[in-house]
């Protein structure tokens, strides 16, 4: 089994760290810079941010917050919310981002894919997918989870592979929050379909959580919020444990 990546993320809303359930009822959690500085000290091995409005709000993303975010840490730091265009790919690089996440900006204008990782390489070019059980499918949403695309989930990610995108982070919106676990069938579902890094967003609430992720599907890593933000759960405490099941783990 291939080392599992622990990720934190830090969902911002003017300049704050939020988190809600199933994309509803935020609540305010913290200041992302110290939030930011905890988790590298903790041992994660990569942070996201994503400016959660940015999209909804048709605005560019805070990259204030973001650069004191990006002096914070010294672990790889992938950034999204109101990325439309190549420009906004190159603004947050030099803001001090390793990956850009691309979402809304992707279903609006698919070539956006192409042409930042013509520009930037795969390696930089990550495609977020927010998806729901609708439709007798999993189905694609955009704006924060406020609009249904229509889009199958699953040639969704294909198309997305294709494009050019060198890692996806699945976000099950039926999960979200609701700490009873990922979404192990919409996780394997995407994983059986595509060949790049997938990224289990939504749903974990325990450390067993992580193992059964790991254990039952094909993800590269798992990404939590609110579990890491309320130190229900401890980086270094995941770790041990998950390799004490038989889960590489980093450090």
């Amino acid at each position: 089994m291939l080392t599992k990546r622990i990720v934190p993320c830090l969902d911002v809303r003017a300049g704050r760290v939020v988190k809600g359930m199933n994309f509803e009822g935020v609540s305010d959690v913290s200041d992302p810079v110290e939030l930011a500085a905890f988790y590298n000290a903790e041992g994660a091995d990569e942070l996201v941010f994503y400016d959660i409005t940015a999209s909804h709000e048709d605005r560019k993303l805070f990259t204030d917050v973001l650069r004191g975010v990006a002096e914070a840490v010294f672990i790889p730091l992938t950034v999204g919310g109101g990325i439309n265009t190549v420009e906004d790919f190159d603004r947050v690089l030099k803001s001090g981002a390793d990956k850009v996440s691309v979402n809304s900006g992707a279903i609006k204008n698919p070539a956006l894919i192409t042409e930042a990782a013509r520009k930037y390489g795969s390696q930089c070019v990550v495609l977020s997918i927010d998806a729901k059980r609708a439709d007798g499918r999993f189905t694609v949403f955009a704006r924060g989870g406020r609009d249904n695309t229509g889009l199958d989930a699953v040639q969704w990610a294909r198309d997305g592979e294709r494009r050019g995108a060198g890692e996806l982070v699945i976000n099950s919106i039926d999960t979200d929050g609701v700490k009873n676990g990922f979404d192990i069938d919409m996780l394997n579902a995407m994983t059986a379909s595509v060949n790049i890094p997938v990224v289990a967003s939504g749903g974990a609430g325990s450390m067993e959580h992580f193992k059964q992720v790991f254990s039952e599907t094909g993800v590269t890593a798992g990404l939590a919020a609110s579990i890491f933000h309320y130190r229900e759960v401890r980086i270094r405490d995941l770790k041990r444990y998950l390799r004490g099941e038989g889960v590489p783990t980093r450090g």
